[in-house]
């Protein structure tokens, strides 16, 4: 069993902190074709049952998973975030899938630059961002120090905010090398164009590097076009994203799904404000003007309310 310190706190305390101060973790690991390896994966994440996978989410044309863990977080008496399960979860997760994949044996239609290639903390609940971004900064030293994984920090994490997609240009992220739309093995320089955050200067080729931050609620949603012409795809998803001058907050990658589609996966940073039935919309327009039918988009997760209503249903046995 992992010892946690709020071991001694009594029962009526402990309910109130797990039903209030919640934080979401979402997990991705480059791999979903490898039963053996997602099973010690997961495994690994039951070992403590205060943190909870409320939700899975694989797909074998990405070669790539997410999984989305819960907990709670504790604090000092001056209020300051000390604890939460979810650090040891995470790096018991981390440990697994890199003791069981290899990044230099790995391809898909996903872009990623490591095994464990992001993990971003989201405030539920009454918990806020400030804490998120303790516990982020808090796994990415241990991930580094650990691992001796090169660890980039954005969003709330970073000093100055630094965005995902900013870091991820500069290291390659977004740049196919096999076939023109297939990410294989690491294909970057060992030694870093940029100093990472945490962990050491050379990249392990096994490993890779990983991004970690914090930040508000993202939705992540998928819209299939039923083709195969991906450049078609990707001129779309340019002029969806806001970078091509699209809808704003919307960010977008346009991708071979399978054997017959393609995909246009979207990351809407301001769901409230510019939700899924705007990039529909748009992307459906966009579609019709070039002669290519779309399919209704899907949403890969759960809503912030509902993860947190999933996990209380999942601890209910637990803390009665």
């Amino acid at each position: 069993m992992i010892n946690s310190p709020f071991f001694c706190l009594n029962k009526d305390k402990k309910k109130t902190m797990k039903q209030s101060m919640l934080l979401c973790c979402k997990l991705y690991i480059s791999e979903s074709r490898n039963k053996d390896a997602l099973d010690s994966i997961e495994r690994a994440a039951k070992l403590d049952p205060e943190t909870v996978i409320v939700n899975k989410f694989e797909d074998r044309a990405y070669n790539r998973v997410r999984y989305t863990l819960v907990s709670y977080i504790a604090h000092d008496a001056t209020g300051c975030p000390i604890y939460s399960p979810l650090q040891q979860t995470v790096l018991a997760m981390a440990e697994a899938a890199y003791a069981t994949i290899n990044l230099e044996l790995h391809s898909g239609a996903h872009p990623r630059l490591g095994v464990v290639d992001d993990i971003v903390f989201h405030p539920l609940a009454r918990a806020s961002l400030d804490e998120a971004s303790w516990l982020a900064k808090t796994v990415a030293a241990d991930i580094g120090n650990r691992f001796q994984v090169p660890v980039f920090l954005y969003a709330a994490a970073h000093s100055s905010g630094k965005a995902l997609d900013t870091i991820r240009r500069e290291l390659g992220y977004y740049r196919p090398n096999l076939m023109g739309n297939q990410w294989a093995g690491w294909a970057q320089p060992e030694v870093l164009p940029e100093k990472p955050d945490e962990g050491p200067n050379l990249v392990s080729r096994a490993r890779g590097v990983a991004m970690i931050g914090a930040r508000p609620w993202v939705a992540t949603y998928n819209v299939p076009i039923m083709s195969t012409d991906v450049s078609a795809t990707r001129r779309i998803a340019q002029m969806v994203s806001a970078r091509g001058g699209g809808l704003p907050t919307v960010q977008t990658l346009g991708l071979v799904h399978g054997e017959d589609s393609t995909e246009i996966a979207c990351m809407l940073l301001e769901p409230n404000s510019i939700g899924a039935e705007r990039v529909q919309s748009r992307v459906e327009m966009l579609a019709a003007q070039e002669g290519l039918d779309v399919e209704k988009g899907y949403f890969t997760d759960f809503s912030p309310e509902m993860i947190a209503e999933r996990y209380m249903k999942l601890i209910s046995s637990d803390v009665n």
